[in-house]
């Protein structure tokens, strides 16, 4: 066993680059001599295949993960034109009609164990989508669509980033901002000629403190305007994309680009994901609407005279939280500062599965990130690194990343995983630490999640170990899985204590906290369906900014219960579809957290740390990663399947 060691910082960033483009050179020669050979056959064609394409992101990764969480115009620079180069060789390598065939003759004549299989059948599917059976003009025409595709998709999240990065609300006026939690005004205030003022961004901590807590309407309306306009320029990118992928689509066979996008996803037709979305709207809109009701109640009845608008919900709602269940976010954040919940996060993990966390002394990007060994009985198992503060040139939201995926390489020799989690909390500040909202709590889970998923596999081959491989739609099942478990009362005693005093969350405001959980919950349910259901029907055809603004509206119509001012540009900042992998995918959270909320019930309902259940957990579907389709890993799990009325039973939507 052991970790294949590479520093990530960023004054090494041109040697990088020049690894990239090393490897990627080393592998045109190695093809070559692999089509070679006399005899070919799984371990002397497929695996080589696998292993080259896991040195390219061994050498990469770290590339595209400073550009994201460290920004400059070096990285960006660099990121930029690696893409192209490597869009170009991957392009090139899935239209290898000479591999193709290889690939297609040890499908026949091997005997391979289903691993391998499903290895060389989504090899074969991969081939398919990069256009190998075309002709060479229409090879040409999708080599340089990729291209195209991957630099537009980059230049829509640099956008975005560079948007987010340049606004700032400027406020002097204290009433503007005297219902903000103490921590919040600290971390927005400076002090100019002797006199406080009080700067708030679009950066997700700011922002959300501003739109939960901000007293003056319209000082809320002008920070929602700038964040859901961000990035004008983006539009054009959209309609570029659109047009792009659709043109993909129908040179390789696909109607559309909602048909490509599901080859490789549990979901069958993008009318299967359209019904699916439709029918959980229907099932949730109702208590939505009542939802709503009793927020314009309450707000009318603290003398709110004006319409609720989008930018009054957040605001609204907390108060309604506050007098509804007591819970007032900003009373528990001292309860979760962010070290002391990671830890209290691995001792759950310990109880869970098993696990044991180790910070480890490595080459760090910022003084914020820490790094962790993972171990199990005694034996090592992967690495994990967290970036979890919130800081200028990092790109929003969070995430899991993968760097290096288990395997065993060529030598025969055990390589052991490494996985990023990203998140944007709140910094800490000279006074105060970096202090969770639960909502924060709950994305660290759901990010650990997908990490466990990349961390605990036991899968020889790269290309299904891990995430790789699995499904995009099952893809959120492990993370949505753990996420639930933050609101669990055992869980969170293992390390909700003020990080002043001591002292420990009482019962009764983890009691209301776990009882708010749902609070608003089929609110939350149709504005994710939305968004699904506008992502995959504006990839089933729609090219220009005009379509995508009335598939938008017309979604809203049928779909939300709040329609948002007409200024609202959404989709200039949708950044999972049009600069991450969700395109005609974005269905996926709603489609896996079925599987999650039924797996959640399984150990709810037996006891929480339920030996039997935990590694029957482990075994099936972390270990497993996508060496086997996702619903046979769900299966082997419950012995059964799954119980679509375990999300609606998880979010209290009463049918």
């Amino acid at each position: 066993m052991s970790f294949l060691e590479f520093k990530i910082i960023n004054e090494n960033l041109e040697d990088q680059k020049r690894l990239v483009l090393n490897t990627i050179d080393e592998n045109r020669k190695k093809i070559k001599k692999l089509l070679m050979q006399k005899e070919k056959n799984y371990k002397n064609f497929v695996r080589p295949l696998q292993l080259m394409e896991e040195k390219i992101g061994f050498y990469f990764t770290p590339i595209a993960h400073l550009n994201y969480v460290q920004n400059s115009p070096l990285s960006e620079k660099i990121y930029n034109e690696l893409l192209l180069e490597l869009s170009k060789y991957h392009t090139e390598l899935g239209q290898n009609e000479e591999i193709y065939k290889v690939l297609k003759q040890i499908e026949k004549s091997d005997s391979l164990d289903s691993e391998k299989e499903r290895v060389l059948k989504n090899m074969l599917i991969e081939f398919k989508l990069s256009g190998v059976g075309l002709a060479d003009s229409k090879k040409e025409t999708l080599k340089k669509i990729n291209i195209q595709l991957s630099e537009l998709t980059s230049n829509f999240a640099q956008n975005l980033l560079k948007a987010t990065d340049s606004y700032e609300m400027i406020i002097e006026d204290f009433e503007d901002v005297k219902e903000l939690p103490k921590i919040d005004l600290e971390a927005a205030k400076f002090i100019k000629n002797k006199k406080s003022f009080y700067r708030f961004t679009l950066k997700q901590p700011s922002y959300i403190a501003y739109m939960t807590y901000g007293s003056n309407r319209e000082k809320r309306e002008e920070l929602y305007r700038a964040y859901v306009t961000r990035a004008p320029q983006n539009e054009e990118l959209i309609e570029k994309i659109l047009t792009l992928r659709d043109k993909k689509a129908k040179l390789l066979g696909f109607k559309n680009y909602a048909e490509l996008s599901l080859e490789t996803k549990m979901a069958a037709s993008p009318k299967i994901v359209v019904d699916f979305l439709r029918d959980l709207a229907k099932k949730s809109k109702k208590q939505a609407i009542k939802e709503l009701k009793e927020l314009k109640d309450f707000a009318k009845k603290i003398g709110f005279k004006e319409e609720i608008e989008a930018f009054d919900l957040a605001y609204f709602s907390e108060k309604l939280k506050k007098e509804k269940f007591g819970v007032d976010e900003d009373q528990y954040r001292p309860y979760f500062e962010k070290d002391r919940t990671v830890n209290g996060l691995f001792r759950f993990l310990e109880k869970l599965f098993s696990l044991d966390f180790k910070k480890v002394d490595v080459a760090l990007w910022h003084d914020s990130v820490s790094c962790y060994e993972l171990s199990r009985f005694g034996k090592k198992i992967g690495r994990i690194y967290l970036d979890l503060e919130s800081r200028e040139h990092k790109r929003g939201g969070a995430w899991m990343d993968e760097w290096i995926t288990h395997h065993i390489d060529e030598e025969g020799k055990e390589i052991l995983p490494i996985a990023f989690i990203v998140a944007n909390f709140a910094p800490s500040t000279s006074t105060t630490p970096s202090l969770l909202r639960p909502s924060d709590v709950e994305t660290l889970f759901h990010e650990m999640g997908h990490a466990l998923h990349h961390l605990l596999s036991k899968v020889e081959e790269p290309a299904v170990s891990g995430i790789a491989g699995v499904e995009w739609d099952a893809v959120e099942f492990p993370s949505q899985f753990l996420e639930n478990f933050a609101y669990e009362k055992r869980v969170l005693k293992e390390f909700a204590f003020h990080y002043e005093n001591g002292k420990p969350l009482s019962d009764e405001m983890i009691d209301k906290l776990i009882k708010s959980k749902n609070f608003q919950s089929a609110m939350a349910m149709v504005r994710q369906l939305e968004f699904g259901l506008f992502d995959i029907l504006i990839h089933m055809g729609v090219k220009d900014a005009q379509e995508v603004q009335k598939v938008l509206d017309e979604v809203r119509e049928e779909i939300s219960i709040i329609k948002p001012p007409k200024y609202n540009r959404f989709q200039w900042g949708f950044s999972h579809i049009f600069a991450g992998g969700y395109a005609a995918g974005y269905y996926s959270y709603k489609w896996a957290e079925v599987l999650s909320a039924d797996a959640y019930f399984m150990f709810v309902d037996n006891g929480i740390y339920n030996d039997e259940i935990s590694q029957s957990f482990l075994n099936e579907i972390l270990c497993k990663g996508g060496s086997r389709p996702a619903m046979e890993s769900f299966k082997a799990f419950a012995k059964r399947e799954p119980n679509s009325d375990a999300l609606l039973k998880l979010c209290g939507i009463l049918d």
